[in-house]
């Protein structure tokens, strides 16, 4: 007879089939497909954005190594591939807003922690980044965020350089802040993974 175990499960089964544990997670249970395609089905601004679709992570995750590169022009491969993967714990933790966050505390940051180190080792990449790239990377996440909110969240420009500065130096008209349905925002995410993928591997 079977004994059953009193601790909660932390595992989740993901459509290719590995099962990735949340708390000790292993880049042997990480597929790029996997976190494609649920970044692809998360909602940023918990889904409060205008438009035909919700304004997913991974279209997000997209104009953040966008503006990396507008911004930052000499940043290395992997640099630019932490970029995209900076939201990519978010596959299986979803999309908390930054109230939430900090209302939940220090467990939650540690999860994110892990899971980020893992999704890095698994692609060959430092298991964080440097502190120098950390600021980077949120230069670009904040300038994302306030063309997010501006443009679908409902913000006007005063409110939003409040709360996520002034966006200067971007060229606005290359980023597609319009939501994508989510094969689309799931399809440009592969690529562009791929396509930095095979630069780090030649």
């Amino acid at each position: 007879m079977a004994i059953k175990s009193d601790a909660p499960r932390a595992w989740q089964r993901m459509l290719s089939g590995r099962r990735l544990d949340l708390l000790d997670p292993s880049p042997f249970d990480i597929e790029i497909e996997d976190i494609a395609h649920g970044l692809a089905r998360v909602a940023r601004w918990n889904g409060q954005t205008i438009g035909d679709h919700p304004f997913s992570v991974a279209q997000h995750c997209l104009i953040v190594e966008m503006i990396m590169r507008q911004k930052f022009p000499s940043l290395s491969v992997e640099a630019l591939m932490m970029g995209l993967l900076h939201d990519g714990a978010e596959y299986v933790v979803g999309d908390m807003i930054s109230p939430f966050k900090s209302a939940i505390g220090a467990d939650y940051k540690q999860i994110e922690e892990r899971l980020e180190a893992a999704i890095h080792i698994r692609f060959g990449l430092s298991p964080h980044p440097s502190k120098a790239l950390k600021k980077q990377i949120k230069q670009a996440d904040r300038i994302s965020a306030y063309f997010e909110a501006t443009h679908l969240a409902g913000f006007d420009k005063q409110e939003a350089r409040q709360l996520f500065g002034a966006p200067d130096g971007i060229n606005e008209a290359e980023l597609p802040i319009i939501p994508w349905h989510t094969g689309k925002a799931q399809e440009a995410f592969l690529e562009r993974f791929h396509a930095l993928h095979k630069k780090i591997e030649t």
